[in-house]
């Protein structure tokens, strides 16, 4: 706490207002407006709460100048080479990262519970084989507040422990459900002596007839995915989770409301639309009018998987999403395949051209996930469920954050009302 305030002041006559002003351990400090209508009868109006604080959170910092991002005070830099994905896991939802013991316990305890319930298999058969894997993993999520009734106690920590747990290790298994749904082969089991990424692989590409072989880079390298998009702060999807479960609703409903928001292609879609627009340009022989149209603000041509809206500089996630793009390509000799060696002279022109250079828009994280996604077999349709089970972890421990906050309140946003003042209804023959 500090002693620290603003003084708001009205130009109309009103008495001004002094209102508290709160550090953080690090970044911007925020002005408290809660006393804000009490004292004046006025709110505060902020599209898209840009400039809003709307919780305290201890999990995830981001400088976008700096091109930091945090988990729990770690950068990310360190955790996506030192760290496997199940470590994040655990730091993100405890707090600190796990000793040799408390991993091997933890793992154990995330792969004891990644089947599903066998009438899950059920489920799936009501939708069509052409649904998109975004419109199942919506409603298979939700639907697991029906099959596991033993941790929806949200007031009972060990029960939101449980559901965490549940959300972690199940999701692999349902997005490859997906996978193998559209694809109209026999779901695949998940096998406990596997690690977790690995486990994933081969219950998205593994069939009956023959024994998969798990290959340790591509592991690695959707490892590296996951690690990397496991949270990052208050964005659309973990806000929406967070609204969702300001009303008390149970932790599977909220998750699914945050893969619902996800699906939006302004949040989630931002490496299917890098891919797409790789296939559009279609040549390397014609990335230089490609370049020429996206100077040029009047043609309507977007660069794709380039720049950041929160990162002013580098996304720091971005490095070392392409250290794993180059493994994975040098690893399935694909640096000759037509699409990849597009992606690659796309990179080198933007890491060099004074127009992208000066604007900072430098490949993204999403750019290179997307191509290795693409490398490792997954298809571009399944690119945000991929993103969905890695930031389930993210969002469940900001629920749960959340939901251990003393202060923590229904969110109730308020608004600038510009409709039709209050008047009388006419009989309808009057009308």
């Amino acid at each position: 706490m500090t002693d620290s305030t603003a003084t708001l002041s009205f130009n109309d006559g009103s008495p001004a207002v002094t209102l508290p002003v709160l550090p953080g351990t690090i970044g911007p400090e925020v002005v408290d407006i809660r006393p804000l209508y009490a004292k004046t009868g006025r709110f505060t109006y902020d599209p898209g709460f840009l400039s809003t604080a709307a919780c305290t959170s201890t999990i995830t910092y981001i400088d976008g100048d700096k091109g930091e991002l945090l988990y729990r005070g770690y950068p990310i830099e360190q955790l996506a080479v030192h760290c496997d994905f199940l470590e994040v896991c655990y730091l993100l939802l405890q707090g600190e990262l796990p000793t040799a013991d408390q991993k091997k316990e933890f793992v154990n305890t995330v792969t004891q519970h990644t089947m599903v319930h066998e009438q899950m298999s059920a489920f799936f058969r009501g939708f069509r084989r052409d649904s998109h894997p975004m419109a199942m993993l919506v409603g298979v999520v939700g639907s697991l507040s029906a099959f596991y009734h033993d941790s929806l106690d949200i007031t009972d920590p060990h029960h939101r422990h449980v559901s965490a747990i549940r959300l972690i290790a199940k999701l692999p298994t349902l997005v490859a459900m997906c996978h193998k749904y559209t694809m109209g082969q026999p779901f695949v089991y998940p096998r406990n002596e596997l690690y977790y990424t690995a486990n994933f692989m081969r219950m998205m590409f593994s069939v009956p007839c023959e024994e998969y072989k798990v290959n340790d880079v591509l592991v690695r390298a959707l490892d590296r995915i996951f690690i990397l998009h496991a949270d990052h702060e208050q964005n659309a999807s973990t806000s929406t989770v967070r609204l969702a479960g300001s009303s008390g609703a149970y932790p599977f409903a909220c998750i699914a409301a945050g893969i619902a928001c996800l699906w939006g292609p302004a949040h989630g879609g931002a490496n299917e639309a890098a891919l797409n627009m790789l296939e559009q340009i279609g040549d390397v022989s014609k990335i230089g009018e490609f370049i020429k149209q996206a100077k040029d603000k009047n043609s309507g041509v977007k660069l794709m998987g380039f720049g950041h809206r929160v990162y002013k500089n580098y996304d720091p996630r971005a490095k070392l999403m392409r250290e794993a793009c180059h493994a994975v390509l040098e690893e399935l000799g694909l640096h000759d395949d037509r699409l990849f060696k597009l992606a690659m002279a796309l990179e080198k022109i933007a890491l060099e051209d004074e127009y992208f250079v000066q604007r900072k828009l430098y490949p993204n994280v999403d750019f290179y996930s997307g191509i290795v996604q693409r490398a490792v077999g997954i298809p571009v349709s399944l690119f945000t469920a991929i993103f969905v089970l890695a930031r389930t972890v993210g969002w469940i421990a900001q629920w749960n954050e959340m939901i251990s906050d003393p202060e923590q309140k229904i969110g109730r946003p308020r608004q600038l009302y510009t409709g039709a003042r209050r008047r009388d209804v006419k009989p309808l023959a009057q009308r």
